[in-house]
């Protein structure tokens, strides 16, 4: 099977879906009309569905009702932004968008459905559309209304600018890093500009900690273990000639090994204290636990990587050089139950790369009938090698 192979209906109702969420995006928690469009689709196709109203998963429900099903996943929400895009289907919706592409992955998901609806499989399928995948963990919730019951094996994947149209990265092992948040508040003692000797200036305090920390990853951490520390937040101060008594740095770490993880976050800790007896200041230290790192496993990346080559052939099936430093909650799924998480190239003719989450992220939208493909050649796979999909059952 060849994605040319997937019609133009499919085609042209997998791009009236995709634009028509890309025009009315919703943040995590809160897709009501996106839940209600996937809803309406599957009436259409007569898949049965469940849905526990908004901020919750619709979980969709095909094939064969006995034995293990292998579920296919898309992820509904939007970010916050302003769309540059000057697209005629752009977001309606101010300071929301759909930066990151899940209005292509409901659409390819669907389309896949209704390539096995019109023939159904003989291993039941589990279509999981999932809120909240940017902020919230949205996979908790849908892991926790037992959408992966009686599930095999699940499969993810998601745009990127990465490949082009035609490219399909698939791999086993570790895919995205571990994130976690921080937080540290400093507080000092606060005074005027033209006496320092009487305060404790917290900007001063903020300033060598943003320094110190960057040596975290530089000096401390074995360059071979990927991991980042960044600082995307400082607030301090309120007047040029006040000498600032607090300040707040928040920032996140991203890392692909336990140890490294451990190693990163004990040593924020250790520099805010040392910078607190340094400057005879108070620093606290939050950290905000994010997701976990998304690991594929071997059976199942073997079983993808077939059925990309049915899709896009030799020529179009990519490895992955390094993980990703980005995070996604389908990590969640994969500390359950085996599966594969892959990337399809997204990137325009002529465009240059934009990255996830810009302003003016845009794909091109012969992936839909790519990723649409894909799914179904995972189903149809799985039911050819049924010792591959219950294994793990």
């Amino acid at each position: 099977m060849h994605h040319s192979a997937v019609d133009d209906s499919v085609i042209a109702r997998m791009r009236a879906i995709r634009r028509d969420l890309h025009r009315h995006p919703e943040l995590a928690f809160e897709e009501e009309r996106t839940a209600a469009r996937i809803m309406a689709e599957l009436d259409a196709l007569g898949i049965p569905y469940d849905y526990r109203g908004v901020g919750s998963g619709v979980i969709g429900r095909l094939g064969a009702g006995h034995g293990p099903s292998i579920a296919l996943r898309a992820d509904m929400d939007a970010l916050p932004g302003q769309e540059s895009t000057q697209l005629p289907f752009a977001s309606e919706e101010p300071g929301r968008m759909h930066a990151c592409g899940h209005d292509a992955h409901v659409a390819m998901v669907l389309g896949a459905a209704q390539l096995l609806a019109a023939d159904p499989p003989a291993v039941g399928v589990r279509l999981i559309f999932q809120p909240a995948e940017e902020k919230g963990g949205g996979a908790r919730t849908v892991i926790a209304a037992g959408a992966l019951e009686g599930v095999s094996a699940i499969f993810g994947a998601h745009v990127t600018h990465h490949y082009r149209v035609g490219q399909i990265m698939v791999a086993d092992g570790v895919i995205t890093a571990q994130s976690d948040r921080f937080r540290i508040d400093v507080r000092g003692r606060g005074g005027h500009g033209a006496r320092p000797h009487e305060a404790t200036d917290a900007v001063v305090i903020t300033g060598f900690l943003i320094t110190a920390l960057q040596t975290l990853v530089s000096r401390e951490i074995d360059p071979v273990h990927p991991s980042v520390v960044t600082i995307g937040r400082v607030e301090a101060g309120s007047a040029p000639n006040v000498i600032a008594e607090t300040a707040v740095l928040e920032g996140s770490i991203r890392s692909t090994l336990p140890a490294v993880r451990e190693q990163l976050l004990a040593g924020v800790q250790r520099m805010a204290r040392a910078l607190g007896d340094l400057h005879n200041a108070d620093l606290q230290v939050t950290i905000q636990p994010g997701y976990p790192p998304v690991v594929n496993t071997a059976a199942e990346a073997r079983l993808a990587e077939r059925a990309a080559r049915q899709v896009v052939g030799d020529a179009g099936l990519m490895a992955l050089d390094h993980p990703s430093m980005g995070s996604e909650d389908f990590a969640y799924y994969l500390e359950r139950i085996p599966g594969c998480y892959v990337r399809f190239g997204a990137r325009p003719e002529g465009s240059p790369y934009v990255p996830l989450h810009s302003p003016a992220f845009d794909i091109d939208e012969g992936v839909l009938p790519v990723g649409a493909a894909f799914f179904e050649a995972v189903v149809r796979e799985a039911e050819r090698s049924p010792a591959a999909a219950t294994a793990q059952a």
